[in-house]
């Protein structure tokens, strides 16, 4: 498929004619970009968020992913030009997801599901491209569920996209500098060492 075609397509799946940036042009295959763009440096808005089996490219904005060491510090007697750091858990703060709205209703079936007690877990991929539409960093959040959900204030001369937001928490991250697979929905229940790592098909 020619280029153009493929960016059409990619247009036209966000329906209301919204005004896009490169967000939605990030997976095109390398031939589409100039040989001359094919540079290792990325910016913050050529990004693709996986959820299911499929690239979801109509995504506005993915606030950043945090990580946290929690950790105590120990002084002892007599050694006092130095401290012991002793390392606990770590802690992930939520990440949320922004889109325009669409007569989509994969968030809010979602988080329903969750409010109604058929509570669903997803690893979800987050995918970072260079200029020449490479893959340079790929986050993957394990077994994300759902806390917060939130339409926009409407209003009669608002001339912005209406954004819808979806909040994730999840239990842990993996990084990588290629594509992660199992961006899947996952089977209820802890396996043997406590982690969801079955899928439902």
């Amino acid at each position: 498929m020619a280029a153009g075609n493929e960016i059409g397509n990619i247009l036209g799946s966000t329906g209301g004619g919204a005004k896009l940036n490169t967000t939605e042009l990030a997976g095109l295959p390398e031939e589409a970009f100039s040989k001359d763009s094919q540079n290792n440096y990325v910016t913050a808005n050529r990004f693709y968020v996986e959820m299911g089996s499929a690239n979801v490219a109509a995504f506005a904005e993915c606030s950043s992913l945090s990580v946290k060491i929690d950790h105590e510090k120990i002084h002892e007697g007599g050694a006092n030009d130095r401290q012991r750091i002793l390392i606990k858990q770590a802690q992930f703060d939520d990440i949320t997801l922004k889109r325009g709205i669409t007569n989509n209703f994969a968030f809010w079936n979602w988080t329903h599901d969750v409010m109604t007690g058929k509570v669903q877990r997803r690893n979800i991929n987050i995918l970072v491209y260079n200029q020449a539409g490479k893959v340079m960093q790929a986050w993957g959040l394990k077994a994300a569920v759902p806390v917060a959900w939130k339409t926009p204030a409407l209003q009669a001369d608002a001339k912005v996209v209406a954004i819808e937001e979806l909040t994730l928490a999840y239990e842990t991250i993996e990084v990588s500098n290629a594509k992660l697979g199992g961006a899947i929905l996952l089977k209820p229940g802890r396996g043997l060492l406590g982690e969801y790592t079955d899928s439902i098909l």
